[in-house]
This record gives C-alpha cells, structure tokens and sequence, in this order.
C-alpha cells in the first residue's frame, strides 16, 4: 500500500498522482506477489484492477512489469469482498458478500501462502478492527499531504508490530514492512 509520510493513501479528491512508482518497485512487486496465490480485493479497488490488468500485457508498449503481474493476475486466485456484485462466471474470481469476517477468517486457514490485500482502505480499515492482518507492506513516499483518506483513521485498536525490513527505492520512496507482534 503506498502511503504518504503522514499515513495518507489519497488526496481528499481521492486522488493518488503523488505516488512515486519505478522500476526497482516494480521488481520487487513481482518478487512479493509471486510468494502469494490469493488477492484479496474491496469493490472499489477490484474495478481498478479489472479494468487494467486482464489485457495489460496485450499493448504493444507493455512495460516487463505490465507483462509479468498481467500474467499473475490471470492466474492468481481473486477475492473480492462486495455487496453488489454478481456471481461473476470467471476462472479464479470469488465474491464475499456477507458474513466478511467469518469468511476471510477461514480463508486465512485455507490458503497456502500468502493473501495479499491490494489497496482497499474500508475493507483494510474492517480487517484491522478485526486484527485480520498479520503483516504491512508500506510503500512511504515522500510527501506529507496535510490532509486526504487516512489509512488508518478507521482503526480504534492499538496494533504493537514488529520492523522485519526497510528497503530504499529510487525516488525516495521507502518500503517498511512490519508483522504483527
């Protein structure tokens, strides 16, 4: 999740174009995401993603990091948590609509490997409340926004954690990756 310094994951506006992305980040998303098969999605995010990746790989001017998570994409186990889509007919795509918790609870249990959890700040917000989330992976740009959507303004839990790495990307974007104590 890229974060500003201040813990913000948008403008007010919801806009995210302050995020600094590069190659050496994209290299090391494909590392994470290759130790994974689930992703787990809230709608909003999910319409973000569904509308770029099944065909990222198809542009003529697809970039090695377009190719790559278009290709995990495809085959990636995809859950979206939504109370208004539809059954959605598609290889690898499954809808949570209720009972959130109790579901990705067992889900936890299930899955070998690791579930990542791409943006989603409501449904990031629930899980935490719920203290669903073993690890954070934040992409900390430098920038302060002063105010916008706060990762964790819906968090009322005290969440103690551990720094297992910190890695310096090119500009100036840093990745800290905690686990829950």
């Amino acid at each position: 999740m890229h974060v500003s310094l201040d813990g913000l994951i948008a403008r007010t506006n919801g806009s995210m174009d302050w995020i600094q992305i590069g190659g050496e980040m994209f290299d090391y998303a494909h590392e994470r995401t290759e130790h994974s098969n689930t992703a787990l999605y809230g709608h909003g995010t999910y319409k973000i993603m569904d509308a770029y990746w099944p065909t990222a790989a198809d542009n003529p001017n697809a970039t090695k990091h377009d190719i790559q998570h278009a290709a995990w994409y495809k085959k990636v186990r995809r859950i979206v948590v939504s109370k208004t889509m539809t059954d959605p007919h598609e290889k690898n795509l499954e809808i949570i609509k209720d009972q959130v918790m109790d579901q990705i609870s067992a889900l936890k249990k299930d899955v070998q490997g690791e579930i990542l959890l791409f943006g989603s700040p409501r449904l990031t917000s629930s899980l935490m409340q719920e203290n669903l989330i073993d690890e954070y992976w934040l992409m900390v740009n430098p920038i302060i926004l002063g105010e916008g959507l706060s990762l964790f303004s819906g968090n009322k839990n005290e969440v103690k954690l551990k720094l297992i790495k910190s890695i310096a990307f090119e500009k100036g974007v840093v990745c800290l990756h905690y686990s829950k104590l």
